[in-house]
């Protein structure tokens, strides 16, 4: 069984965010982590692996940088990594973005492909779905679990006061996964590999099953309008009062504001 996990590398927004003129992150200058929901998406595949034997392949489109990413995930247990970077796919939205990771997928052997649910820069959760609809493969949202019994898929989905399982017995589906594991931690002999692997690497002249018209941020219908930091708070009101006149002034200004 072959396994692919779609990951992203994401600002650490701890970090602080930047800004390009154009209104697109500026992801060189910002310190990045893996997605957290890719991230669990990972953790998915790799149980897999280690009951059944499966190989886990993870796939990334970003800027050069995403190799640290991709060996931080071969250090967890994938098996091979592939980093899709290209000037000319910068500026991507998540329809130019699906559609050269479809053609990427479209280059690997493939039973299942795994993304998370969505990412913590865009908070769209529309990639995963459009890869698989480039793909005309079915797709499961919400998973929060999965077991593979012979050539059937059993997922578990989550809902807001419920869960569905779903059984499938065509395993080419893709699964977008939501943070609810627990992701293993690299290990040291891990890491060691990880760094004796190489790390495949495609430009846009490697994905021929894709149209120029549907890449970087020329290829994107939707645009930024607006894009800036988080607002700072200003120092607010202070007030010296006593114990009792502290009580009525709080209690006063959650009346004012109609929260009591």
């Amino acid at each position: 069984m072959n396994i692919v996990v779609c990951i992203k590398q994401v600002p650490d927004t701890k970090g602080g965010v930047k800004f390009n003129p154009d209104g697109t992150l500026d992801r060189a200058s910002m310190l990045a982590i893996m997605n957290p929901d890719d991230k669990a998406g990972l953790e998915a595949a790799l149980r897999i692996k280690d009951e059944t034997g499966a190989k886990v392949t993870v796939l990334t489109m970003g800027l050069p940088k995403a190799d640290d990413m991709l060996r931080e995930a071969l250090a967890m247990g994938a098996d091979e990594a592939v980093l899709v970077t290209d000037r000319r796919l910068g500026g991507a939205d998540t329809w130019a973005t699906s559609s050269t990771v479809a053609a990427a997928v479209k280059k690997l052997d493939y039973d299942l492909i795994i993304t998370g649910r969505q990412a913590i820069d865009g908070d769209t959760a529309q990639v995963g779905p459009q890869i698989a609809e480039h793909l005309a493969l079915p797709v499961i949202s919400y998973a929060e679990d999965i077991k593979v019994e012979g050539n059937s898929v059993i997922v578990k989905r989550q809902y807001e006061d419920r869960y569905h399982e779903v059984k499938l017995r065509c395993l080419a589906l893709s699964l977008h996964f939501l943070s609810l594991n627990e992701p293993r931690y690299m290990t040291p002999g891990g890491i060691f590999d990880a760094y004796d692997k190489e790390v495949t690497v495609w430009g846009r002249d490697d994905l021929t099953d894709l149209d120029d018209a549907n890449i970087g941020l020329a290829g994107s219908p939707t645009k930024i309008a607006k894009a800036s930091d988080k607002v700072r708070k200003g120092a607010g009101e202070k007030v010296a009062l006593d114990p009792k006149e502290s009580v009525e002034y709080i209690v006063g200004k959650l009346k004012e504001k109609h929260v009591i």
